[in-house]
């Protein structure tokens, strides 16, 4: 049974209630899913809602098209910015966003079938798992630029095994599903070809 919730989002993100899961599918494909203010506040008001609703279980997040999300909307914040309002509010409720993600009471799953990146990284990394396709590229590329690795990035890292994460920091190398899954960046994969099967298995499967 599929039932469409409305958290908001104006139709860039879409939200289901599917079986046990709450499924997040981000709408933005010419875009390479990123993520608006409007996005990330919606997601924020759906994972609240259904961390309380008994008959949720766990949440789903896939993007459509290429990629999972490749991160803030760097086109939004830079005019934003032009217009003389800096988004200083993305940013904190981007950083709270992640954190509540980090602590959440239900298993948080994102489907990476693309590019992961930034802010994709920040709504996903911080979850229970994370599901890699041969088609996925996770990286902090902002580090090109001279930025820190931001969304958490300065969290997550440092406890990769080895030096990888400082490896990652320093180059903004992008990684394949066997670093990951090497890594723990990775906790499970599946190939592109079965991601939907995949989605449909996670949410009519009960709890385990």
């Amino acid at each position: 049974m599929r039932m469409i919730e409305d958290f908001g989002g104006e139709g860039e993100v879409s939200f289901q209630r599917q079986g046990v899961a709450g499924l997040i599918t981000l709408h933005r494909p010419e875009a390479l899913n990123a993520l608006t203010y409007v996005m990330l506040l919606a997601i924020e008001k759906a994972l609240r809602a259904w961390e309380n609703d008994r008959d949720i279980e766990r949440v789903i997040i896939v993007g459509q098209g290429r990629a999972f999300s490749a991160g803030g909307d760097i086109v939004e914040i830079y005019k934003a910015g032009r217009a003389g309002n800096p988004p200083f509010g993305f940013f904190a409720d981007e950083y709270r966003t992640n954190a509540y993600i980090e602590r959440y009471s239900k298993p948080i799953v994102s489907m990476y079938d693309g590019i992961v990146m930034g802010g994709g990284a920040g709504i996903s990394v911080h979850g229970s798992h994370r599901v890699f396709s041969e088609n996925a590229g996770f990286a902090m590329p902002e580090v090109g630029i001279g930025f820190f690795p931001d969304v958490g990035g300065s969290y997550f890292l440092p406890r990769l095994p080895g030096e990888y994460g400082l490896y990652m920091a320093l180059t903004g190398r992008r990684v394949g599903w066997g670093d990951a899954l090497k890594t723990g960046l990775a906790t499970q994969a599946v190939a592109a070809s079965d991601f939907t099967n995949a989605v449909e298995a996670l949410s009519n499967s009960g709890a385990t």
